[in-house]
């Protein structure tokens, strides 16, 4: 599908694809389209993920920290105390603490167990670098969308997916007339049919 990676572009393409049934989401402000973006765009983040450097900044017996990174969606490793010294060494701070990611009040924290000592700090040093996972997110204009432009017909087919799944719980005894979101051909079918079609394509995709 042709156009930029702005949000307005995705939408207005979108709702093209969709033909007649973009008549049913009409809520203010495109909120029926932002949200079905999002669902796509969450859905990317394991078929294109995002792969992210964040760092915090270790205080002596201070288990929680808060996540500075707003794209945070998954905690995947780190790299402080790369190079522990041997147990047996003069100065070993004893094991690397455990290192988890949890949300509290809508908010990411790393949360240590336990709790980094200043033998760590002092032989790891305090700059606390990890590897994470990030959201994929576009914005009002193309530059701002983190996904390559490549990846627009996937990021749209899984948005159509998304689309079908509404209108199915919508309308979930009732046949809905559709057109195909590539070739415009009119086609019968459930949007619950449709929806296992366009997500089984989804997935197949590379």
């Amino acid at each position: 599908m042709a156009g930029s990676m702005s949000e307005a572009d995705l939408i207005a393409d979108l709702q093209r694809s969709l033909h007649d049934a973009a008549s049913v989401f009409n809520a203010p402000a495109d909120a029926d389209w932002k949200r079905m973006l999002a669902t796509a765009l969450t859905a990317m983040q394991a078929k294109r993920p995002r792969t992210l450097l964040g760092q915090v900044s270790l205080v002596a017996d201070e288990p929680v920290y808060p996540v500075p990174a707003s794209d945070f969606a998954v905690y995947k490793t780190h790299v402080w105390g790369a190079r522990p010294p041997k147990p047996w060494a003069q100065g070993y701070p004893g094991a690397l603490p455990r290192v988890s990611a949890v949300q509290s009040g809508g908010a990411w924290q790393l949360v240590f167990d336990p709790a980094p000592t200043w033998a760590h700090i002092n032989a790891h040093g305090s700059a606390f670098k990890f590897w994470y996972f990030g959201r994929h997110s576009v914005g009002a204009t193309a530059g701002d969308a983190t996904l390559a432009d490549a990846d627009r017909p996937l990021l749209l087919l899984r948005a159509q997916a998304e689309a079908m799944r509404e209108l199915s719980m919508r309308n979930i005894n009732k046949p809905t007339q559709l057109r195909d979101g590539y070739s415009g051909t009119p086609r019968n079918s459930t949007p619950a049919a449709l929806y296992r079609e366009l997500l089984a394509e989804w997935e197949a995709a590379r």
